[in-house]
């Protein structure tokens, strides 16, 4: 098994090359059309160089999902001023995740597409499992600070999930004619005025608003 390998940076590369090619090749012709003989062909390399990097097509399927969640979340914490309030945070990570999922469409396409078994609808409802729970992690913080209405945490943390999700995917398919920058900026106003409490101005969120934010906790 790969994971079990410690890879020079040359065997890095080449293990990346046949993900993004396989990526590409998912999410162009779905994974059941998708034969390794076809990723080999599009990466310019041996097919027993695959089975040294991976066990199969599942395996490919498996880690290209890992990962992209896994580089998702490091996008969204990397984005997060940890000193601001927990509206500004949850608008900030909001953001980050419009536009990594406009900068990797090829792969939320991927997650689109029917994978080899239930494994993955269960990876994937893992994924968005850890991220609701860090997200009504965050809403319930705000709700102590008195910027988010007092409602379950975890619906609002879906309901920010799936505004993001699905403002993204019409984004993908042509639905919505925006850059990815506008796209955030418009989504993250969005899960602002969807979860703020009575009274917070949506301008205490921006970025220049810590001085605003601070006056609506009576700070």
């Amino acid at each position: 098994m790969t994971s079990q390998r410690r890879l020079t940076t040359q065997g890095a590369e080449r293990k990346q090359q046949l993900l993004d090619c396989a990526a590409a090749l998912f999410a162009e012709r779905g994974f059941a059309d998708t034969r390794v003989i076809d990723i080999v062909a599009a990466a310019g390399v041996a097919k027993g160089l695959f089975y040294w990097y991976f066990e199969n097509k599942d395996a490919v399927f498996v880690e290209l999902i890992t990962s992209t969640r896994q580089k998702l979340r490091l996008a969204q914490r990397g984005s997060i001023d940890r000193g601001l309030d927990p509206l500004t945070q949850l608008r900030q990570g909001s953001e980050a995740s419009v536009r990594f999922m406009a900068g990797h469409a090829h792969l939320f396409a991927l997650l689109q597409v029917d994978g080899p078994d239930q494994r993955i609808d269960e990876l994937l409802r893992e994924g968005t499992q850890v991220h609701a729970t860090d997200t009504a992690t965050l809403i319930q913080r705000g709700i102590a600070a008195g910027l988010v209405r007092d409602e379950d945490p975890m619906l609002l943390a879906y309901g920010v999930i799936g505004s993001v999700t699905w403002f993204c995917r019409f984004h993908r398919t042509g639905r919505i004619d925006l850059s990815p920058d506008e796209l955030a900026t418009f989504v993250g106003r969005y899960v602002v005025r969807s979860v703020a409490a009575d009274g917070v101005d949506e301008a205490a969120t921006e970025p220049s608003g810590a001085a605003a934010t601070a006056a609506a906790l009576g700070c």
